[in-house]
Protein backbone atom coordinates (compact mmCIF):
# COMPACT_ATOMS: atom_id res chain seq x y z
CA UNK A 1 0.00 0.00 0.00
CA UNK A 2 0.92 3.53 -0.55
CA UNK A 3 1.34 5.39 2.55
CA UNK A 4 2.32 8.68 0.57
CA UNK A 5 -0.24 9.15 -2.06
CA UNK A 6 0.02 11.69 -5.05
CA UNK A 7 -3.31 12.91 -6.23
CA UNK A 8 -3.41 14.63 -9.41
CA UNK A 9 -6.63 16.29 -10.68
CA UNK A 10 -7.53 16.33 -14.57
CA UNK A 11 -9.07 19.42 -15.09
CA UNK A 12 -11.15 19.62 -17.98
CA UNK A 13 -10.07 17.63 -20.86
CA UNK A 14 -11.65 17.22 -24.09
CA UNK A 15 -14.93 15.91 -23.62
CA UNK A 16 -18.46 16.72 -21.52
CA UNK A 17 -18.71 20.27 -20.89
CA UNK A 18 -22.62 20.23 -22.08
CA UNK A 19 -23.28 17.68 -19.34
CA UNK A 20 -22.28 19.52 -16.70
CA UNK A 21 -23.58 23.19 -15.01
CA UNK A 22 -20.61 24.94 -14.15
CA UNK A 23 -17.59 23.01 -16.53
CA UNK A 24 -14.44 25.12 -16.76
CA UNK A 25 -13.89 26.28 -20.02
CA UNK A 26 -12.26 29.53 -20.20
CA UNK A 27 -8.66 29.91 -19.08
CA UNK A 28 -9.45 31.90 -16.00
CA UNK A 29 -12.36 28.88 -15.48
CA UNK A 30 -9.48 26.63 -15.83
CA UNK A 31 -6.93 28.35 -14.00
CA UNK A 32 -8.86 28.87 -11.08
CA UNK A 33 -10.04 25.12 -10.87
CA UNK A 34 -6.50 23.66 -10.86
CA UNK A 35 -5.81 26.49 -7.92
CA UNK A 36 -9.10 24.93 -6.07
CA UNK A 37 -7.66 21.54 -6.79
CA UNK A 38 -4.29 22.40 -5.56
CA UNK A 39 -5.78 24.08 -2.22
CA UNK A 40 -8.06 20.94 -1.93
CA UNK A 41 -4.86 18.37 -1.85
CA UNK A 42 -3.92 17.68 -5.11
CA UNK A 43 0.05 18.23 -6.59
CA UNK A 44 -0.75 17.57 -9.51
CA UNK A 45 -3.11 19.39 -12.08
CA UNK A 46 -3.45 18.03 -15.40
CA UNK A 47 -4.39 20.71 -18.19
CA UNK A 48 -6.41 20.82 -21.51
CA UNK A 49 -7.83 24.20 -22.78
CA UNK A 50 -10.91 25.00 -25.23
CA UNK A 51 -11.71 27.74 -27.12
CA UNK A 52 -13.27 30.45 -24.88
CA UNK A 53 -16.48 30.39 -27.43
CA UNK A 54 -17.44 27.20 -28.57
CA UNK A 55 -16.06 24.92 -25.51
CA UNK A 56 -14.32 22.50 -27.71
CA UNK A 57 -10.72 21.07 -27.47
CA UNK A 58 -8.32 23.56 -29.04
CA UNK A 59 -4.21 23.35 -29.35
CA UNK A 60 -4.44 26.98 -29.35
CA UNK A 61 -0.66 28.03 -27.53
CA UNK A 62 -2.39 31.79 -26.22
CA UNK A 63 -4.57 29.53 -24.52
CA UNK A 64 -2.13 27.41 -22.52
CA UNK A 65 0.16 30.18 -22.10
CA UNK A 66 -2.91 32.39 -19.93
CA UNK A 67 -3.93 29.00 -18.18
CA UNK A 68 0.09 28.86 -17.07
CA UNK A 69 0.53 31.88 -16.20
CA UNK A 70 -2.32 32.57 -14.12
CA UNK A 71 -1.42 29.43 -12.20
CA UNK A 72 2.28 30.30 -12.11
CA UNK A 73 1.10 33.82 -10.71
CA UNK A 74 -0.94 32.38 -8.05
CA UNK A 75 -0.34 31.61 -4.29
CA UNK A 76 -0.72 27.90 -5.71
CA UNK A 77 2.42 25.15 -5.61
CA UNK A 78 0.46 23.12 -7.56
CA UNK A 79 2.61 21.58 -10.23
CA UNK A 80 1.32 22.20 -13.61
CA UNK A 81 0.80 18.42 -16.15
CA UNK A 82 -0.37 19.83 -19.50
CA UNK A 83 -1.47 17.16 -22.19
CA UNK A 84 0.22 16.91 -25.20
CA UNK A 85 -1.93 14.14 -26.59
CA UNK A 86 -3.85 16.62 -28.82
CA UNK A 87 -3.51 15.64 -32.71
CA UNK A 88 -3.80 12.71 -32.94
CA UNK A 89 -7.60 11.83 -33.43
CA UNK A 90 -8.80 9.99 -36.89
CA UNK A 91 -12.31 9.88 -37.86
CA UNK A 92 -13.07 7.55 -40.77
CA UNK A 93 -15.11 9.42 -43.83
CA UNK A 94 -18.77 8.12 -44.93
CA UNK A 95 -17.51 7.68 -48.23
CA UNK A 96 -13.85 6.65 -47.84
CA UNK A 97 -12.97 5.60 -44.58
CA UNK A 98 -9.20 5.94 -46.03
CA UNK A 99 -9.77 9.96 -45.69
CA UNK A 100 -10.55 11.76 -42.30
CA UNK A 101 -13.73 13.33 -41.79
CA UNK A 102 -15.41 15.46 -39.53
CA UNK A 103 -13.51 15.69 -36.52
CA UNK A 104 -10.48 15.00 -37.75
CA UNK A 105 -7.40 16.61 -36.17
CA UNK A 106 -4.16 14.70 -37.15
CA UNK A 107 -0.60 16.63 -36.82
CA UNK A 108 2.85 15.67 -36.04
CA UNK A 109 5.28 15.17 -32.97
CA UNK A 110 6.81 18.55 -33.53
CA UNK A 111 3.41 20.52 -33.41
CA UNK A 112 1.32 18.23 -30.58
CA UNK A 113 4.62 18.96 -28.27
CA UNK A 114 5.21 23.35 -29.36
CA UNK A 115 3.21 24.37 -26.24
CA UNK A 116 5.33 21.82 -24.46
CA UNK A 117 8.58 23.13 -25.69
CA UNK A 118 8.14 27.21 -25.05
CA UNK A 119 5.96 26.67 -21.60
CA UNK A 120 8.49 23.83 -20.15
CA UNK A 121 5.44 22.85 -17.52
CA UNK A 122 7.24 19.84 -14.97
CA UNK A 123 5.22 17.31 -16.43
CA UNK A 124 3.56 16.68 -19.88
CA UNK A 125 1.52 13.28 -20.85
CA UNK A 126 2.62 11.41 -23.44
CA UNK A 127 -0.01 8.61 -24.90
CA UNK A 128 1.87 5.37 -25.29
CA UNK A 129 0.26 3.95 -28.62
CA UNK A 130 -3.01 4.50 -30.73
CA UNK A 131 -6.23 3.02 -29.56
CA UNK A 132 -10.07 2.79 -30.68
CA UNK A 133 -11.37 5.30 -28.61
CA UNK A 134 -15.02 4.76 -28.56
CA UNK A 135 -16.85 3.81 -31.31
CA UNK A 136 -16.77 7.09 -32.73
CA UNK A 137 -12.49 7.81 -33.61
CA UNK A 138 -9.22 6.16 -33.62
CA UNK A 139 -6.66 8.17 -31.28
CA UNK A 140 -3.45 7.37 -33.59
CA UNK A 141 0.06 7.50 -31.77
CA UNK A 142 2.25 5.79 -33.74
CA UNK A 143 6.22 4.59 -32.58
CA UNK A 144 7.72 7.19 -34.74
CA UNK A 145 5.84 9.88 -33.75
CA UNK A 146 6.17 8.86 -29.90
CA UNK A 147 9.85 8.43 -30.01
CA UNK A 148 10.55 11.76 -31.26
CA UNK A 149 8.00 13.41 -28.67
CA UNK A 150 10.14 11.97 -26.05
CA UNK A 151 13.11 12.69 -27.15
CA UNK A 152 11.72 16.34 -27.88
CA UNK A 153 10.63 16.70 -24.22
CA UNK A 154 13.63 15.20 -22.67
CA UNK A 155 15.99 17.76 -24.28
CA UNK A 156 13.90 20.99 -22.43
CA UNK A 157 13.86 19.05 -19.05
CA UNK A 158 10.14 18.01 -19.07
CA UNK A 159 9.04 14.60 -17.17
CA UNK A 160 6.76 12.60 -19.78
CA UNK A 161 3.54 11.07 -17.76
CA UNK A 162 3.35 7.78 -19.80
CA UNK A 163 -0.51 6.99 -20.32
CA UNK A 164 -1.17 3.83 -21.02
CA UNK A 165 -4.67 1.83 -21.80
CA UNK A 166 -3.44 -1.14 -22.41
CA UNK A 167 -1.11 -3.78 -22.19
CA UNK A 168 0.64 -3.15 -25.74
CA UNK A 169 1.15 0.48 -24.76
CA UNK A 170 2.78 -0.77 -21.35
CA UNK A 171 4.89 -3.00 -23.46
CA UNK A 172 5.97 -0.03 -25.51
CA UNK A 173 6.48 2.41 -23.01
CA UNK A 174 9.09 0.38 -21.39
CA UNK A 175 10.98 -0.37 -24.24
CA UNK A 176 11.23 3.84 -24.86
CA UNK A 177 12.76 3.75 -20.76
CA UNK A 178 14.97 0.78 -21.82
CA UNK A 179 16.22 3.11 -24.98
CA UNK A 180 17.08 5.84 -22.67
CA UNK A 181 13.91 8.15 -24.12
CA UNK A 182 12.96 8.75 -20.95
CA UNK A 183 14.03 10.83 -17.45
CA UNK A 184 14.12 8.45 -14.80
CA UNK A 185 12.52 7.53 -12.43
CA UNK A 186 9.89 7.00 -14.98
CA UNK A 187 6.08 7.88 -14.82
CA UNK A 188 3.25 5.84 -15.55
CA UNK A 189 -0.44 6.82 -16.17
CA UNK A 190 -2.80 3.54 -15.65
CA UNK A 191 -6.30 4.68 -17.79
CA UNK A 192 -8.71 2.50 -17.19
CA UNK A 193 -12.40 2.25 -18.40
CA UNK A 194 -12.11 3.97 -21.76
CA UNK A 195 -13.93 2.03 -24.11
CA UNK A 196 -11.76 0.04 -25.90
CA UNK A 197 -8.92 -0.09 -23.37
CA UNK A 198 -8.14 -1.77 -20.15
CA UNK A 199 -11.39 -2.27 -18.24
CA UNK A 200 -11.71 -0.22 -14.79
CA UNK A 201 -11.13 -3.39 -12.52
CA UNK A 202 -9.04 -4.88 -10.08
CA UNK A 203 -7.89 -7.70 -12.58
CA UNK A 204 -6.73 -5.09 -15.00
CA UNK A 205 -4.70 -2.40 -13.05
CA UNK A 206 -3.11 -5.73 -11.20
CA UNK A 207 -2.07 -6.84 -14.86
CA UNK A 208 -0.85 -4.08 -15.62
CA UNK A 209 0.95 -3.13 -12.53
CA UNK A 210 2.78 -6.64 -12.85
CA UNK A 211 4.28 -5.06 -15.67
CA UNK A 212 5.77 -2.21 -14.82
CA UNK A 213 9.58 -1.84 -14.55
CA UNK A 214 10.73 -1.54 -10.78
CA UNK A 215 12.46 1.57 -11.06
CA UNK A 216 9.16 3.51 -11.85
CA UNK A 217 6.15 5.58 -10.16
CA UNK A 218 3.00 4.81 -11.29
CA UNK A 219 -0.45 6.31 -10.90
CA UNK A 220 -3.77 4.84 -11.96
CA UNK A 221 -7.70 6.24 -12.46
CA UNK A 222 -10.75 4.86 -13.23
CA UNK A 223 -13.49 6.88 -15.14
CA UNK A 224 -17.20 7.53 -14.13
CA UNK A 225 -18.76 5.94 -11.27
CA UNK A 226 -15.73 3.61 -10.58
CA UNK A 227 -13.47 6.60 -10.10
CA UNK A 228 -13.22 6.77 -6.62
CA UNK A 229 -13.32 2.84 -6.19
CA UNK A 230 -10.40 2.99 -7.88
CA UNK A 231 -8.45 5.59 -6.10
CA UNK A 232 -8.52 2.73 -3.42
CA UNK A 233 -7.44 -0.08 -5.52
CA UNK A 234 -4.43 2.12 -7.18
CA UNK A 235 -3.94 3.46 -3.32
CA UNK A 236 -3.70 -0.65 -2.30
CA UNK A 237 -1.06 -2.09 -4.84
CA UNK A 238 0.99 0.70 -3.43
CA UNK A 239 0.63 3.80 -6.61
CA UNK A 240 -1.05 7.02 -7.21
CA UNK A 241 -4.23 8.54 -7.85
CA UNK A 242 -5.59 10.72 -10.32
CA UNK A 243 -9.54 12.10 -10.36
CA UNK A 244 -11.02 15.13 -11.78
CA UNK A 245 -14.06 16.51 -14.30
CA UNK A 246 -11.96 14.96 -17.04
CA UNK A 247 -12.97 11.64 -16.18
CA UNK A 248 -15.96 11.85 -14.17
CA UNK A 249 -18.71 14.60 -13.56
CA UNK A 250 -20.35 13.60 -10.49
CA UNK A 251 -19.75 13.92 -6.17
CA UNK A 252 -22.60 10.69 -5.90
CA UNK A 253 -25.35 9.93 -7.97
CA UNK A 254 -27.27 12.93 -9.64
CA UNK A 255 -24.62 15.55 -7.73
CA UNK A 256 -22.45 17.36 -9.75
CA UNK A 257 -18.97 17.44 -8.41
CA UNK A 258 -16.32 20.63 -8.40
CA UNK A 259 -12.74 19.25 -9.46
CA UNK A 260 -12.01 20.70 -5.85
CA UNK A 261 -14.37 18.34 -4.35
CA UNK A 262 -13.56 15.23 -6.31
CA UNK A 263 -9.86 16.18 -4.68
CA UNK A 264 -11.50 16.08 -1.00
CA UNK A 265 -13.12 13.05 -1.49
CA UNK A 266 -9.96 11.10 -2.65
CA UNK A 267 -8.05 12.04 -0.10
CA UNK A 268 -10.69 11.15 2.08
CA UNK A 269 -10.42 7.63 1.27
CA UNK A 270 -6.89 7.18 0.89
CA UNK A 271 -6.61 9.11 4.77
CA UNK A 272 -9.22 6.36 5.70
CA UNK A 273 -7.13 3.64 5.06
CA UNK A 274 -4.08 4.97 6.31
CA UNK A 275 -2.18 6.70 4.13
CA UNK A 276 -1.28 10.78 3.72
CA UNK A 277 -1.25 12.85 1.42
CA UNK A 278 1.84 14.00 -0.67
CA UNK A 279 2.39 17.97 -1.39
CA UNK A 280 3.29 19.30 -4.24
CA UNK A 281 7.05 19.71 -2.85
CA UNK A 282 7.45 15.90 -1.65
CA UNK A 283 5.86 14.90 -5.27
CA UNK A 284 8.28 16.51 -6.66
CA UNK A 285 10.49 14.53 -4.64
CA UNK A 286 9.30 11.50 -5.28
CA UNK A 287 8.77 11.69 -9.07
CA UNK A 288 12.43 13.51 -9.41
CA UNK A 289 11.52 16.65 -10.88
CA UNK A 290 13.46 19.61 -11.59
CA UNK A 291 11.64 21.68 -9.15
CA UNK A 292 13.18 19.37 -5.91
CA UNK A 293 17.00 20.19 -7.31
Amino acid sequence: MNKDTIITCAITGAGNPGQHPDFPITPEQIANAAIEAGDAGAAIAHIHVRDPETAAPSRELALYREVVQRIRDSHSDVIINITAGMGGDFVPGDDNPGVGGDGTDMIGAAERIAHIEELQPEICTLDCGSINFGDDYVYISTPPILREMARRVKAVGVKPELEVFELGHLAFARQMQADSLLQAPALYQLCLGIPWGAPANTTAMKAMVDMLPEDCNWAGFGIGRLQMPMVAQATLLGGNVRVGLEDNLYLKRGVFASNGQLVEKAAGIIRAMGGTIASPDRARDILGLRGSQ
